[in-house]
């Protein structure tokens, strides 16, 4: 089976900014930093004017928290620089095929055939990740339907370098409105590939598995 390709075209940012939702999940990590920033500050201000300056808290506790709270807003502030502009993620990872597993309620199970390897240029290590999303713009819901994504590796242990650890499926559909963009990268998703993911998906033990995971095939 032959290995992924990164599928270029021209993200629609403001729209990305609307869909993507780990655009969304980045802009609710830097808020939740700099809210953790003001009460960790306001907590230290309390400690300093309410404990007795004689306890050995007044300081250590005010000024702990004042550190915690600068530590918070320091990667509150790092996050949108190592996460990237959305167009730079879509064209730092390759093209993958998912397909919806599960539908439940106001959400709907991805599931994506995913290459474990950091090293595209090495034999493909086939895994499948899953992820619990809103409806996907311009796609219908019912299981089955075929999704392209982008494949954006995320994490790596100190142990193994070679190999990422999470991997999250990101649909094309929530880079573009233009559904001749998502026909495209649908197409160009190998047949083999989704075959392999289908077969992989008759599995409902090894779907739950792979929820917000990486299991190797």
């Amino acid at each position: 089976m032959s290995g992924m390709k990164v599928f270029k075209f021209d993200v629609d940012e403001a729209y990305a900014k609307q869909h993507n939702e780990m655009v969304r999940d980045t802009r609710s990590l830097v808020a939740s930093g700099v809210t953790l920033f003001v009460l960790s500050v306001a907590g230290a201000a309390l400690v300093w004017f309410l404990v007795d300056s004689g306890s050995p808290w007044h300081i250590l506790g005010s000024l702990g928290l004042a550190l915690f709270g600068v530590l918070m807003l320091v990667v509150a502030l790092l996050i949108p620089r190592s996460v990237g502009k959305t167009q730079q993620l879509y064209d730092a990872h390759p093209l993958a095929p998912a397909i919806i597993t599960e539908r439940a309620g106001t959400t709907v199970t991805l599931t994506a055939l995913v290459n474990k390897n950091v090293d595209p240029a090495a034999p493909p290590a086939w895994a499948i990740t899953s992820r619990v999303v809103h409806p996907i713009p311009n796609t219908p819901d019912a299981t089955g339907t075929k999704v392209p994504v982008a494949a954006v590796g995320a994490q790596r242990s100190s142990r193994d370098q070679q190999h990422w650890m999470t991997i999250t499926p990101m649909p094309i559909a929530w880079g573009t409105p233009d559904t001749d963009v998502i026909t495209e990268a649908r197409k160009a998703v190998p047949q083999e590939q989704w075959v392999a993911l289908q077969k992989a998906a008759k599995s409902p033990e090894l779907i739950e598995r792979s929820k917000n995971s990486v299991v190797e095939l």
